[in-house]
């Protein structure tokens, strides 16, 4: 079989922290790679970015880079992943902890003690799962929702965490859990419940050409961090990450095509699909 196309980037925290730095925030990327071939491409296009901060990103010669190849073909996707014990997210922050608005991490598994120390000091916990191979979706996951404020999935993961049938009884099953949950769902668009009100809000997303959907979820989520650290409401929270998502779709890989703040200029030029309020308000956000 041959591909079409194909492309190299950065993905999964990566994504999420390129996306971010992209729309202006000012991020940094805990980490751990190797210096290996995979290790020193990644440092070279993350080194590249400019708001991303990689103090904290740890180089570390006895790690094999982790590396996804990700093959996208008509309505489905498949990854094949490769990782060492060692690249996981380190239990401990050497030095200082820095002074942070979010922090974004996976709640897989137990958090570390440093996220803790983070929110104490007033940082919101924004946390996202991944996949479960096992199809066994364990409920344990959900008790570490009280340790987070922001709580960001897709609507598989939402409806088999919570053993529910639709996305909507999902998400009211989260939001008993968590102050504010966003569940994604495709091309359907987002639904979310209002942490504040307790209203249901499901927002579309726009309709564009994909061509690869690999890292829309984590372009999604730094959008909608973007939007809280502008205390936007949250439906416009929710169109600003899908309008966002729905760019990154039309490139491919995860980091690579994650929206700069002219792309998404030039496609709110070209579209009337979203509502005066909202579009003044990410329109006053422009750089």
């Amino acid at each position: 079989m041959y591909a079409d196309r194909f492309a190299v980037s950065a993905g999964g925290t990566a994504t999420r922290s390129v996306a971010a730095a992209r729309l202006g925030l000012r991020t940094g990327l805990f980490g751990v790679i190797g210096t290996d071939l995979f290790g020193e491409h990644l440092a070279v296009r993350l080194a590249a970015e400019e708001n991303l901060d990689l103090t904290w990103l740890r180089r570390d010669p006895s790690v094999h880079t982790p590396v996804t190849a990700a093959v996208t073909h008509g309505h489905d996707r498949a990854f094949l992943t490769y990782e060492e014990e060692g690249a996981r997210r380190p239990e401990v922050w050497e030095g200082e902890l820095p002074h942070t608005r979010f922090l974004h991490l996976g709640i897989g598994g137990p958090l570390p003690g440093w996220a803790a120390e983070l929110r104490a000091r007033g940082t919101r916990v924004v946390g996202g799962v991944g996949w479960d191979p096992t199809g066994r979706w364990p409920h344990d996951v959900l008790t570490r929702l009280a340790e987070i404020d922001v709580f960001v999935c897709n609507a598989v993961e939402a409806t088999s965490y919570t053993r529910t049938r639709t996305v909507e009884e999902a998400v009211k099953v989260l939001a008993d859990l968590v102050p504010d949950v966003v569940v994604t769902d495709g091309a359907n668009g987002a639904v979310a419940v209002d942490g504040a009100t307790g209203e249901l809000v499901r927002v579309p997303v726009p309709r564009v050409p994909a061509v690869d959907p690999t890292g829309a979820g984590d372009v999604f989520t730094a959008a909608l961090i973007t939007g809280l650290d502008h205390h936007w409401p949250l439906p416009t929270r929710l169109r600003f990450a899908g309008l966002c998502a729905a760019l990154s779709v039309q490139g491919l890989g995860g980091a690579s095509s994650a929206p700069r703040w002219e792309a998404v200029n030039a496609f709110l030029e070209r579209t009337s699909g979203i509502p005066d309020a909202d579009l003044a308000r990410i329109r006053a956000a422009m750089p």
